[in-house]
């Protein structure tokens, strides 16, 4: 019976361990840019826009992706900013400067979203 319980856990483990990797190429929707002017493609062109790469980053070849925490009020004020993910090189630094330049509509209660900024050296 033990070993049937390890064989059923190894197997869900494998399955979810596939499912994530095959699920990282899939563009994925940003729920807090419903809150913001224009939606998902005008927050990710804001976002591109006022990015500035890091000289550290840069130099040392870092990129990826930057998750930032925010809350956001009823009234589109953010706030508690925390960074989730940061990979280094002055990066998360960056991330945190620009998504405070974010400006949203008020979406009329308060939650708790993440932003991702990506950073690809070009």
């Amino acid at each position: 019976m033990k070993t049937f319980i390890l064989t059923l856990c190894l197997l869900c483990g494998s399955a979810f361990l596939a499912q994530a990797q095959t699920g990282s190429g899939k563009q994925i929707t940003i729920p807090i840019a419903q809150h913001y002017q224009g939606g998902e493609d005008s927050l990710v062109a804001f976002i591109n826009e006022k990015l500035v790469y890091p000289v550290m980053a840069k130099r040392n070849r870092i990129q990826g992706a930057c998750i930032v925490k925010l809350k956001l009020d009823e009234f589109g004020k953010m706030s508690d900013l925390n960074l989730v993910k940061n990979i280094g090189g002055g990066c998360g630094e960056e991330a945190l400067r620009v998504v405070r330049l974010l400006q949203f509509n008020a979406p009329g209660y308060s939650a708790i979203y993440s932003i991702p900024v990506n950073f690809v050296i070009k």
